[in-house]
């Protein structure tokens, strides 16, 4: 398997090259891009040079233990030491998603529970951009609409990284585990008798896409402008900065009223409408790809509920990896990485085990 690790040796170097070069930097595009992948090369090829210092280390210290038996207590840490490296480097080598490197477009929506639905999808949202706060992300809601009691019945939030992220810590890569139906279980505050209630919202999580990532025709686009309303569907504007983009040859419709300007909410569309395309395209592909890729976390169907949040015993439960923790209080403050965390080990055991069968 670490075979490989010679032809992105060679790609490591030359992606050092390029990036040296001031042209490079006149596009701000493909300046992104290669230094995404020579992030992920970087650690690879420094994990791989490790483990070959070691493995001489451990070459050096046989030859040495036999002329002096002092020298092969130094054996087992070394040896030890590079079972570690070698597992770190398996990980790195397996193929990761080609939209890991990217930012993330959440999309969160009421479900089953009406306004306590709507309240839940406003606690997801804060979570969510308390995680993102916590790892330097930042957060731009891009569109939304709200409920009678403040929460949303939809809202749609960009979270972008600052810089470029080490392999596997960008947005996406983590934030796609969270696309699916979350569960909520707790005493609504419209409930009178105190009796719990289970409610869900659902969240939708997509790469954002680059300009080049997706190709858009203006003959392509329907763009209808309207007037904004807010909860309840009573006009909250009065001149028709809304604006509703429908994608012709999808049937994909983006509306947008965040903003009070016009042009904003048609840009907020637009970055709305580039994602979803993109994430089509890559369920499309998924489709036609192998079971072993099917049966990967992101590819769930996402009307799976993937989570139960139970307020009553503070406990949450990943349904997909086992994961349970009494400590919701804190999950809803932002602390999701352990949670996340059993996602990653999951998918790469899943990877692993596509790769070896």
């Amino acid at each position: 398997m670490f075979e490989a690790v010679e032809g992105l040796q060679q790609e490591h170097g030359e992606l050092e090259r390029r990036l040296a070069a001031p042209e490079t930097h006149a596009d701000q595009r493909l300046a992104k891009q290669l230094n995404q992948r020579y992030a992920e090369l970087t650690a690879v090829v420094g994990t791989w040079r490790e483990w070959l210092t070691l493995g001489e280390d451990i070459e050096a210290a046989r030859e040495l233990a036999q002329e002096d038996a002092s020298f092969a207590a130094e054996l087992e840490p070394l040896e030890a030491r590079q079972a570690v490296v070698a597992e770190r480097l398996r990980h790195l080598l397996v193929p990761r998603d080609p939209s890991d490197a990217k930012d993330a477009i959440l999309e969160l929506k009421s479900g089953e529970g009406g306004e306590e639905s709507a309240l839940f999808a406003g606690d997801l949202l804060r979570m969510y951009t308390r995680y993102a706060e916590q790892r330097g992300w930042a957060t731009e809601v891009l569109d939304a609409t709200g409920s009678d009691l403040g929460g949303y019945k939809s809202v749609t939030v960009a979270v972008k990284a600052k810089g470029t992220p080490e392999p596997g810590e960008a947005p996406y890569a983590l934030l796609k585990f969270e696309g699916g139906v979350h569960r909520v279980q707790r005493v609504p505050v419209t409930e009178s008798q105190g009796r719990v209630h289970t409610s869900a919202a659902g969240v939708l999580v997509m790469p954002e896409a680059e300009q080049v990532d997706v190709t858009l025709d203006e003959n392509d686009l329907r763009i209808d402008v309207f007037r904004s309303s807010g909860p309840g569907g009573q006009s909250v504007n009065t001149t028709d900065s809304a604006v509703r983009i429908t994608h012709l040859p999808s049937g994909i419709v983006v509306s947008c009223q965040n903003e009070k300007s016009q042009l904003q909410n048609k840009e907020s569309a637009m970055r709305i409408l580039r994602a979803r395309l993109l994430a089509a395209a890559e369920e499309e592909a998924n489709a036609e790809a192998s079971a072993a890729r099917r049966s990967q976390i992101r590819t769930v169907d996402r009307s799976e509920r993937i989570r139960t949040y139970n307020y009553p015993e503070n406990r949450i439960s990943d349904h997909r990896t086992g994961y349970k923790s009494h400590n919701l209080d804190q999950v809803l403050d932002g602390d999701l990485q352990p949670v996340l965390d059993s996602c990653v080990r999951t998918d790469l055991a899943a990877r692993l085990d596509a790769l070896e069968s």
